[in-house]
């Protein structure tokens, strides 16, 4: 264990400024479900099934972000920012392409993508109006969150959570005027939550464009160095995101498949599964914050040449995962009495009694996600190995999650919280073998160039 207290500080720091970008960021998508569930529960559940479109969205851009905060971690410890800047170029280039792939997706077969994962024909209808305007905002949030994941490789995290509070606090004030119709605003319902979104993702823009002109004085980026890029640095980008890419692509899909399964048991089941996530994605923050604190310190570490710091940096951090797991799982379990009775009157008996068992199984995977998760996407994929993850999650999720979880809800007819265990408990098991890869100590491989 690392014994400086100086580490620890600056550790948490990190974490904590990354889990608040994290919570701010799914804040928005919460305060859409919680508002639109106080208005009806169909608008919430149709809106919850575009969220997973834009949780795609967002597995895509951490793909396409992650080489960068990978490589530039290293070129950073090194004290070599020229090839920086030709790196975030690559990125951009590589998720605006993405990007405007789902947008094209979802502007055409919007009513086909929704009967994927429900067959409720007023979510569906809900979904597709919401559709309609939030695609709008997937470049611009591509753009947005990239920046903000590059400048994260050379330690600029504060930045992110300004983005996404001012995001949230928009959002939230444009919610109550235009989802209920008040200060005479008309009443738009779902179409009033996306329009809020929409001007909210407009605005970070901004923001970080002010930023990087007037505050940014590291890198120095701006429009010129952003185009004209080195173009030999596709080929280090593309081996180092490429992996991470696929695995974030194989996990969003995934878990639109698993939205589709519990979709398929009713609308109860789609209510209770749009509330539990939302939880958990917020109270979760802390792992995920640590998680990416971990690779950017590791990665900077093995780019300083200090390998000899590894050994005691990855038992401490793997310490302070289970500890963070721990109370996180805590946080889920006593707070969802709290947080059910924020939705008022508007959920079914039925729907609330499945949220609290959804979420009671969220409580306890999260000890295992917060150590095997962190571990994976923070050092073995910060430490340069960004192909174990695809390999694992592509065995794991599609081999044994998927098809026993669809064998459960259709085939022996297994109650909701069952089939909603089965979707999550690889959070669990995928510990051993993110145990195994960690302490082969394999994973250290450097990316930058000699």
């Amino acid at each position: 264990m690392i014994k400086e207290k100086t580490f620890y500080k600056s550790f948490m720091i990190l974490a904590l400024s990354l889990a608040l970008q994290n919570l701010l960021t799914y804040g928005v998508n919460m305060m859409d479900t919680l508002m639109l569930g106080r208005y009806s529960q169909n608008a919430m559940g149709g809106v919850s099934l575009c969220n997973q479109i834009q949780f795609l969205l967002q597995m895509l851009v951490v793909g396409a972000g992650e080489g960068a905060v990978v490589m530039g971690s290293q070129y950073w410890g090194r004290k070599k920012l020229e090839p920086i800047p030709h790196i975030i170029g690559v990125a951009l280039r590589f998720g605006g392409a993405l990007a405007v792939l789902l947008f094209i997706l979802v502007f055409g077969w919007p009513n086909q993508i929704l009967s994927l994962l429900s067959n409720d024909p007023a979510v569906i209808a809900e979904g597709a109006k919401y559709f309609s305007i939030i695609r709008y905002t997937y470049v611009i949030f591509t753009i947005t969150n990239i920046l903000v994941a590059s400048l994260r490789s050379i330690g600029v995290v504060r930045i992110g959570y300004m983005i996404s509070g001012s995001t949230l606090v928009i959002n939230v004030c444009l919610n109550y005027l235009l989802i209920y119709g008040n200060l005479g605003f008309p009443e738009m319902g779902v179409r009033g939550a996306a329009c809020a979104t929409l001007i909210a993702r407009c605005v970070e823009l901004i923001i970080v464009i002010w930023f990087l002109k007037y505050r940014e004085n590291v890198l120095n980026l701006n429009l010129r160095k952003l185009l004209h890029i080195d173009t030999s640095y596709v080929h280090d980008y593309m081996k180092v995101s490429l992996p991470v890419l696929i695995n974030q692509a194989l996990w969003g899909v995934a878990q639109m498949v698993q939205t589709g399964i519990l979709g398929h048991l009713g609308g109860d089941v789609t209510a209770a599964n749009a509330i539990s996530v939302q939880v958990y994605q917020v109270l979760s923050v802390v792992c995920y914050g640590a998680a990416s604190a971990a690779g950017i310190v590791v990665g900077r570490t093995i780019g300083e040449d200090n390998e000899k710091k590894l050994h005691p940096l990855v038992t401490t951090l793997q310490v302070l995962f289970i500890s963070i797991g721990l109370c996180s799982g805590l946080a889920i379990f006593l707070l969802r009495g709290p947080i059910l009775a924020a939705f008022g009157g508007t959920l079914t008996e039925n729907a609330y009694r499945l949220s609290r068992q959804f979420m009671l199984v969220l409580a306890i995977t999260t000890v295992g996600t917060s150590y095997q998760m962190a571990c994976d996407n923070g050092i073995i994929r910060g430490g340069g190995d960004t192909a174990f993850s695809a390999k694992m999650n592509l065995v794991s999720m599609w081999c044994i999650i998927v098809p026993f979880s669809a064998m459960a809800a259709f085939w022996w007819k297994c109650p909701p919280v069952a089939v909603f265990f089965l979707l999550k408990w690889d959070q669990l098991y995928k510990a051993i073998p993110v145990g195994i890869r960690l302490h082969s100590w394999k994973w250290v491989k450097k990316v930058t160039r000699v």
